[in-house]
């Protein structure tokens, strides 16, 4: 039985752990409320003070910085010799609507590729099924980076570049070892006696695996989710590589802001209102499956 010395020093012990988690999620916050609130500032307002004095002048609120992101609307604004000049401003909305051909089928795609291999390589017996996974395991380690060119040339010569179909193949790949590595470790964990007794009622691998795995292996399933649709939906490399000839047409939410950082340097409540919106959907996606999260990041880590 623990000494009462010993249970306060453990109860202090993480009284200061949850102090420090708390000032490390304020100092993490404080950045999105200041781009929150600059989003819904005047343009003159923005230049004059900061956004902590927002609150004493709530009048100048305004939502027209995402009319005039999402819906291209022009704006005017009078500059410090008096003139009044008037600009078409950036539609995010193509943008948005990019992004999100682009992410969904980059997450769902290597989703459903790696949890087929991932039950392969836990309950079927082949010929090379443990070098194959260590190769698979390896390749984690290998950049990014170095197989931009190889493969952008490949597009080129059959004319993948700068389509849908050639960035989802990208992402797939780049994201199926780690997909596969997660929901192995998620899949090897389901007891054998469970799939035993599907076996015995007659059912198949793809029966089984659709109907007793997949539902089993939700929070892996998840947690991958979550990773690779912030990945690919906060891309600006795969995406400037792949995507770079196909036009402001088929531009991506980061393309967009980076665009509007090049030609609207000065603009802080336009970019913010933009940068916000890339901002949502993620924060959305997160706090969805955040349950998920940790149950499918430790899977595997204890046994017995």
């Amino acid at each position: 039985m623990a000494s009462p010395e010993f249970s306060r020093t453990k109860k202090r012990q993480k009284w200061v752990v949850s102090i420090i988690l708390i000032i490390i999620c304020i100092l993490w916050t404080i950045p999105t409320l200041g781009v929150f609130v600059t989003s819904f500032r005047e343009r003159d307002e923005v230049s004059r003070s900061g956004w902590w004095t927002a609150g004493s002048n709530i009048s100048t609120m305004t939502l027209e910085n995402y009319q005039q992101v999402l819906g291209g609307k022009p704006f005017s604004y009078v500059t410090a010799e008096g003139v009044k000049v008037t600009e078409r401003s950036d539609n995010m909305l193509g943008a948005f609507l990019n992004s999100l051909t682009v992410t969904i089928p980059s997450v769902v795609i290597p989703i459903l590729i790696a949890a087929f291999a991932a039950y392969g390589f836990a309950w079927l017996d082949f010929p090379g099924r443990k070098v194959l996974f260590v190769a698979i395991v390896a390749i984690l380690v290998v950049p990014l980076q170095i197989s931009l060119i190889p493969i952008l040339r490949d597009y080129q010569k059959i004319g993948l570049n700068g389509t849908f179909l050639g960035i989802w193949l990208a992402h797939t790949g780049f994201g199926l070892p780690l997909a596969t590595y997660l929901l192995f470790n998620y899949i090897s964990t389901i007891p054998r006696s469970t799939l035993e007794s599907a076996f015995i009622d007659g059912a198949s691998h793809f029966t089984t695996f659709t109907l007793l795995v997949l539902p089993l292996s939700v929070p892996a399933l998840a947690s991958f989710a979550i990773f690779q649709f912030i990945w690919v939906w906060n891309d600006l490399l795969v995406a400037m590589v792949f995507m770079s000839g196909s036009g402001e047409k088929f531009q991506v939410m980061t393309q967009r802001l980076l665009n509007m950082i090049g030609t609207r340097g000065q603009d802080w409540h336009l970019l913010t209102a933009g940068a916000f919106v890339s901002l949502v959907l993620p924060l959305v996606t997160f706090f969805s499956l955040q349950r998920y999260f940790v149950r499918g990041l430790m899977a595997g880590s204890v046994k017995g």
